[in-house]
């Protein structure tokens, strides 16, 4: 039986999951985020799980000696897969209850080797001073914004941005911060293809090979930049523009992660790019601003102000069409 040695507020989670590892099926259940569509059930192998925690532990030199630290929930692949790369490597797992206020109890004085968070989580971390107990910060499960990338930089902080889904067992690829393309894990490798869309080779994995949605520049068969969602493109009036490209445009005019690009019905163009924005009222000057940095094409027809955006339970926005 496989145990886990394990402390912090979150104890008890982890402890019901690994009696759930050490069980006989063969699976864990686990749950889509939900970012293009209602959260589905999914039936993950343990041996997967596995392969895919042994990759991460090779990568961030996890071993028996390393603690790691896990401030997610354990309903989500994120929070499973830091559980199993302790089982895997027989590191310590320090867990804590999710929340906005990171390590507000962590005790331990030592490093934290690998830390797993979102990237709603993040402001508050630096700003809290704790971020001097992590060696490496793993972000995943929604975007990184340009605003919190670039003080994750000037805070000298080891961070990497996560690629993939629950159905590949967490990540498959790790994008250093202030770099702009990822690399594959060891026996990952990538193509594309006739739409442009990613396809992932898992040679270890029972599930061989996986298409995406995700528009990507494939620069190798071990990296690859990532462009945006095949199911997001716009295609007004013949010209076909991708949504995340123009958002990176004008990230500098807006607070983070509270705006998105998207489409409505247009008699002329058929589709026609509109910005909508989460504010109470409208933000002066901003057509002004966002022209300035757009072609006439990627420029919106009109603004949107909402007071909520929808968003997944890692922070993700949920982009409607208008």
């Amino acid at each position: 039986m496989e145990t886990v040695r394990v402390s912090g507020s979150g104890s008890a989670d982890v402890e019901a999951f690994v009696r759930k590892w050490n069980d006989s099926e063969p699976f864990i259940e686990a749950h889509t985020s939900g970012s293009t569509g209602k959260p589905k059930a999914i039936r993950l192998l343990k041996r997967d799980m596995l392969v895919s925690a042994e990759k991460t532990c090779r990568f961030f030199g996890i071993d028996r000696d390393s603690l790691l630290g896990l401030p997610l929930s354990l309903s989500y692949i994120a929070g499973k897969m830091m559980a199993v790369r302790a089982l895997a490597s027989g590191a310590e797992l320090w867990c804590e209850q999710p929340s906005m206020n990171l390590l507000n109890d962590y005790t331990m004085g030592r490093k934290i080797d690998l830390l797993s968070v979102v990237p709603a989580q993040i402001p508050n971390l630096l700003n809290s001073g704790r971020m001097d107990y992590v060696k490496h910060l793993l972000v995943g499960g929604a975007p990184l914004s340009y605003k919190s990338e670039a003080q994750l930089l000037d805070a000298k902080v080891s961070a990497f941005c996560s690629y993939g889904m629950t159905e590949t067992c967490s990540h498959v690829a790790l994008r250093k911060i202030g770099t702009h393309y990822y690399t594959g894990l060891d026996g990952i490798s990538f193509s594309i293809d006739d739409r442009g869309c990613l396809v992932i080779r898992l040679e270890d994995f029972s599930i061989g090979e996986i298409t995406t949605n995700d528009i990507v520049k494939l620069i190798d068969e071990n990296r690859f930049e990532w462009l945006g969602r095949y199911d997001n493109v716009i295609n007004s009036g013949g010209i076909k523009l991708q949504p995340e490209a123009i958002e990176r445009k004008i990230a500098d005019c807006l607070p983070e992660n509270n705006y998105y690009i998207t489409w409505r019905t247009s008699e002329r163009w058929g589709e026609e790019i509109v910005l909508v924005v989460e504010s109470a009222s409208e933000i002066a000057n901003l057509m002004h601003e966002i022209s300035k940095r757009l072609t006439r094409y990627e420029t919106p027809k009109a603004i949107i102000y909402k007071k909520i955006l929808e968003r997944t339970t890692s922070g993700k926005i949920k982009r409607q069409h208008q």
